[in-house]
């Protein structure tokens, strides 16, 4: 069994090592990729609004997916690139307010158990924000068909943020996500 529960900033930091390594199976990049971002990390957990949720296997504690995100502010990497993609008008919309979903990532092995769900809408709960915006690759994917059944939706298309050759969709959603927009369709 997965247990999916709220977790403070120290203890992600604690945790990182095993976070990056989630979220470098998770999104197929090449060995090496997740020790570079851990230090981004930690360095998102000092963020205003920071709130993460973890996913652990109750048999022997191991990290199978994590969650997280921050309050979203100008002059935040993510928030300036998104202002680019989405423009001036979006952004007034969707940019204030916002919380930041930076990263969502659960192990192959766990995908398609509704553990990626959980940890959103647990997530969701735990913020002050009236909304949130988060980027995932482009494609017909598990992660694309979660978004949309909690109610977020495309702000942009076909954007590559520096540093990574594939396409992402920037989605937004308004908070709270509800019951009725949380029905698992697949």
């Amino acid at each position: 069994m997965v247990i999916i529960a709220q977790c403070s900033a120290a203890e992600l930091r604690e945790r990182v090592r095993e976070a990056m390594a989630v979220y470098e199976t998770a999104m197929a990049y090449p060995p090496g990729t997740g020790a570079q971002r851990a230090g981004y990390a930690v360095g998102h957990t000092r963020l205003a609004g920071f709130r993460a949720v973890l996913a652990v296997e109750d048999r022997d504690g191991r990290l199978v997916g994590f969650g997280y995100g921050y309050a979203s502010k100008a002059g935040q990497w993510w928030h300036d690139q998104v202002r680019l993609a989405i423009g001036p008008e979006l952004a007034k919309r969707w940019l204030v307010a916002a919380f930041e979903l930076c990263e969502l990532h659960v192990l192959p092995d766990y995908q398609g158990r509704a553990i990626g769900r959980e940890i959103l809408l647990t997530l969701s709960e735990l913020v002050e924000q009236r909304r949130m915006l988060l980027s995932t690759p482009e494609g017909p994917t598990r992660a694309w068909r979660l978004y949309s059944s909690l109610g977020f939706v495309p702000l942009a298309r076909q954007y590559r943020f520096p540093g990574d050759v594939r396409p992402f969709g920037i989605l937004g959603a308004h908070l709270p996500l509800t019951a009725q927009s949380a029905a698992w369709q697949g």
